[in-house]
């Protein structure tokens, strides 16, 4: 057991989540910190109804500690990772700096948990549109191997953390007062419009987001056969992610079949009835810990076509519940 543990970056917006999953899942630890930026460092945290002072990350903070959850951006995970690790500290880590070192498992607990094992005391959780994803994927994979995925996000403005959040609501409320808004966080407006990129350009034309999705996927599902097409749009939803998704599979799986697969696959909730009007919005899937699915169709344009929608809480499976499964499946199995 890890019985000495500690949250970095706990005053972030990912962090917040992180502490109050701990807190509900009952999460077993003896003793615990929380660390956050010189910035943070002193502010009073209350957790499970005791009063903690926030550290300042520095490497001597992890002495004594077994196992952290950090959510950093990717310089500090870069510089204070291996400090820990030298202090005997096992690293869970939902920045993108370590993601796709062939040393570190990059890992969804519904997907590849047995992956943890072969930690060298760091272990990274992956993107937070990749997630939902490949959670999904996975339903279908173990059946039937995947060839192809063209995939289009629509990707809610926490994404880009507290700042993208106050731009949205600043924005659109400075759009319907007829005035201007200084945005902190997007190079355009983002009320009221679409922005077709997230992260910068990194390889014939296609993004830093959308290159995440390519490599992460194919990490996670050890399969570097599949092609993936991805488009990263960033929308003027304050939280969730959505995707469109189109999987080519080598063995036909019928629309029957897929809602019976994922139906059954841990961690995914299926709305799918379009008579009806049922499917995953981000309005009636923000708080939750599942990936849901729904508008589950055929493709019209091939014959191993499958078509559907994909909404998850880019906070929570896209980030914080991840971290969380990922250190309570070291606690039962490590």
């Amino acid at each position: 057991m890890y019985d000495s543990i500690a949250v970095v970056g706990a005053t972030g917006a990912v962090g917040t989540i992180i502490l109050q999953l701990l807190e509900d899942r009952k999460f077993p630890y003896k003793k615990i910190k929380f660390i956050a930026s010189k910035r943070s460092a002193g502010k009073e945290i209350t957790f499970s109804g005791e009063k903690y002072t926030v550290e300042e990350l520095k490497p001597e903070v992890f002495d004594g500690v077994r196992l952290a959850i950090a959510s950093t951006p990717d310089d500090t995970a870069r510089d204070f990772i291996p400090e820990a690790v030298k202090r005997e500290c096992v690293v869970v880590d939902e920045s993108g700096y370590w993601r796709m070192d062939p040393t570190v498992p990059l890992v969804i607990p519904e997907v590849n948990a047995e992956d943890i094992r072969k930690h060298k005391g760091i272990i990274s959780s992956p993107n937070c549109s990749t997630t939902q994803m490949v959670v999904a994927m996975k339903a279908l994979y173990d059946y039937s191997k995947i060839k192809r995925v063209v995939v289009s996000t629509y990707q809610a403005t926490s994404g880009a953390g507290l700042a993208g959040s106050r731009d949205l609501i600043g924005g659109a409320k400075a759009h319907l007062e007829g005035k201007d808004y200084a945005y902190e966080c997007f190079p355009y407006p983002i009320a009221f419009n679409l922005i077709p990129q997230i992260g910068s350009s990194k390889y014939k034309g296609y993004t830093s987001e959308e290159m995440k999705m390519v490599y992460e996927t194919r990490k996670m599902l050890g399969d570097e056969s599949i092609q993936i097409c991805p488009t990263c749009v960033r929308v003027p939803v304050t939280n969730c992610h959505s995707e469109s998704v189109l999987v080519e599979t080598e063995k036909k799986i019928t629309v029957e079949k897929a809602r019976e697969l994922f139906a059954a696959f841990p961690g995914i909730v299926v709305a799918d009835d379009l008579e009806k009007k049922q499917y995953p919005m981000p309005v009636n899937c923000t708080g939750r810990d599942e990936t849901f699915i729904g508008r589950i169709r055929e493709d019209l344009s091939c014959e191993n076509g499958l078509t559907f929608w994909c909404v998850s809480d880019n906070l929570r499976k896209g980030a914080a519940t991840n971290a969380v499964q990922i250190a309570e499946w070291m606690q039962k199995n490590l």
